[in-house]
């Protein structure tokens, strides 16, 4: 009975050491903003609005790492400026633009001188080949033209011993009758391009008609005077055959 009772108290002596020993190598967490005094008095009110404890396993606000420092202007590096390539290479760049730009409008002025030149000479054979008269016509421009600078020449032979203002009209107005008498198709076509040329003037245009306009009064008060005068001498011929056959009637 007394082995047994001491058997008992070995056991449980080695059970308590072997306790203690398994408390003291176990690890434990270690909170660092845990309270050290966990029991609380039971007549404490509750605080609702406290925060609860942290969990074991996750990091606190101590725990995180600090923030890295900010840097002030003065220590924020400088930003690399273009290199001299960089400058070289925007220069030649900007000097090729403006090298395009002028052969463009080089090439665009060569363009326009040339359209314009090719749009001259079109207008000017299309206006010669509008001058002359139609084939059907009949008329022919070499014999006329020679007859005109005949009568022309003529009248600069006869004015040459006078004043200059008929040296100047009579050769003129030669030709210009000359050209109406032998080329009329042509003459009409020729004052006709003048007329175009001269509505850009409206004051050369008004002369025109005005000059043109009194040209035909004096042409139609000549018709009408060259009809009165051959009446007139009609009737006087008349008389005069009359008186000369009465005569001649008395004569028998």
């Amino acid at each position: 009975m007394a082995s047994s009772v001491l058997l008992k108290q070995r056991s449980l002596a080695s059970l308590a050491t072997v306790a203690l020993a398994g408390i003291a190598l176990a690890p434990a967490t270690v909170l660092a903003e845990a309270p050290t005094d966990r029991r609380r008095p039971i007549y404490d009110d509750v605080d609702l609005s406290s925060s609860p404890a942290p969990v074991s396993g996750v990091p606190s606000d101590a725990m995180l790492p600090p923030p890295p420092p900010t840097r002030t202007d003065d220590e924020m590096p400088k930003q690399r400026g273009p290199t001299p390539t960089e400058r070289l290479a925007v220069h030649i760049g900007k000097a090729r633009l403006i090298l395009y730009k002028f052969a463009v409008s080089a090439e665009d002025k060569v363009n326009e001188t040339m359209d314009s030149a090719f749009h001259l000479e079109q207008s000017f054979t299309n206006t010669i080949a509008s001058l002359a008269p139609p084939r059907q016509s009949g008329e022919r421009l070499m014999p006329g033209a020679v007859y005109v600078l005949v009568a022309a020449m003529a009248g600069s032979i006869i004015t040459r011993k006078r004043n200059i203002l008929l040296r100047a009209t009579l050769p003129l107005a030669l030709g210009i009758g000359a050209g109406w008498t032998v080329l009329p198709i042509t003459m009409r076509n020729i004052s006709d391009l003048a007329w175009t040329y001269e509505q850009r003037f409206p004051v050369l245009a008004e002369s025109h008609v005005r000059i043109r306009e009194g040209l035909k009064r004096g042409v139609s008060f000549a018709k009408v005077h060259k009809e009165v005068g051959a009446r007139y001498v009609d009737e006087k011929v008349t008389d005069a055959r009359e008186i000369v056959e009465s005569w001649v009637k008395q004569g028998k």
